[in-house]
């Protein structure tokens, strides 16, 4: 089906076929559970157990697809093992002029300024807790995802993103403190260590003993990356996520380019090697979730293998389609790399349905 959609949503705005997607998502809501054996694979083997939750699988919904927080109770139907909601501010904001999505089909790729555009933190637990309220709370792990409001000046930032935990809070597994979109203005300098520093110490302490996540850019050089790791460790924080998008346009023939954070295939390499330093950095202090560039099963096993305890993708769900979380557990779970002594199931599990072919 997707084969036939795909070409038609290609021929409409970016951002308005990704409106489109998640409208006919939406719809498609009451038959999901039909296509949920041939979406989700379950298998013991898949079974990750990571900052204290219980994931059904490694492959997770990065943040930026479901930014208001919509569909959480689709991705697990889907074939997700967890998924990010978001990024939510305080604050509602419209987000950047538009045009500020582009498709780079030949290279697999994105690049979008999208600036957050959201109703704000309040309007999405309002949501959120409606879901809930209506018995169809998903069974996955749901990570919120938390920005800085575009017009909140950096110097207030932690209260901005103080008062948007405290909304949400009671809807996440994790939270992802981003401190690394491009797309909004100076938020970036929270990654340095003094302000990077008081951010998750805030964080963590308000989050009463959930799990709080800081996610880093690709672009930052060996010392600030390290620095950022050691500041994680530090502060109690449980995990990071590496990376966001990239301002670099590495990966890409000549040419000139639109403004903004480039994600897909040309942030592979990028993303492989801060994966690399972090858990390098780390020394397995903290469990790191890779993001960027990951198409195939060969490039989520590699991430894997690399120091990541979960992956994410959000560029090739576009571009592959709903088929792609069961067709990276199933490549997973097909190479001989893939075994119960590297990957430990969770303790007590009684999952061992076989995987569906």
């Amino acid at each position: 089906m997707y084969r036939i959609l795909k070409p038609i949503l290609f021929f409409l705005d970016p951002e308005w076929a990704h409106h489109a997607a998640l409208a006919s998502l939406k719809l498609s809501k009451p038959l999901l559970s039909l296509f949920s054996p041939r979406l989700a694979v379950k298998d013991a083997r898949l079974i990750r157990m990571v900052f204290g939750l219980k994931f059904p699988n490694p492959v997770g919904l990065a943040a930026g697809l479901d930014k208001e927080g919509e569909l959480a109770d689709v991705w697990g139907k889907l074939g997700f093992g967890f998924a990010e909601l978001g990024t939510f501010t305080a604050h509602p904001q419209e987000g950047n002029p538009r045009p500020r999505v582009f498709r780079l089909p030949a290279q697999q790729a994105l690049i979008n300024r999208m600036g957050f555009p959201n109703s704000g933190a309040m309007a999405a637990a309002q949501r959120l807790s409606a879901l809930r309220q209506s018995g169809r709370w998903p069974s996955i792990p749901i990570g919120i995802n938390i920005g800085k409001s575009k017009l909140v000046p950096l110097e207030e930032a932690v209260e901005d993103y103080l008062e948007s935990l405290q909304h949400l809070l009671p809807y996440a597994d994790y939270v992802t403190v981003n401190v690394s979109s491009p797309n909004t203005p100076s938020l970036r300098k929270l990654q340095e260590a003094k302000p990077l520093k008081k951010l998750l110490n805030a964080m963590v302490k308000a989050a009463s003993g959930k799990p709080v996540l800081a996610k880093l850019a690709p672009d930052l050089e060996e010392k600030p990356l390290q620095q950022a790791a050691d500041i994680a460790l530090s502060t109690g924080c449980a995990g990071l996520v590496a990376v966001n998008t990239t301002l670099s346009r590495e990966g890409l023939p000549p040419g000139v380019y639109p403004d903004g954070g480039l994600s897909g295939a040309p942030l592979g390499e990028k993303a492989l090697r801060t994966l690399e330093s972090l858990a390098r950095f780390t020394k397995g202090g903290v469990p790191l979730v890779s993001v960027g560039g990951i198409f195939t099963p060969g490039d989520a096993r590699q991430r894997l293998e690399a120091g990541a305890k979960l992956v994410q993708v959000y560029t090739a769900y576009i571009y592959e389609g709903p088929r792609l979380p069961a067709r990276l557990c199933r490549g997973l779970l097909e190479k001989p790399t893939f075994n119960t002594t590297r990957w430990p199931l969770a303790k007590g599990s009684k999952n061992h349905e076989p995987l569906r072919k």
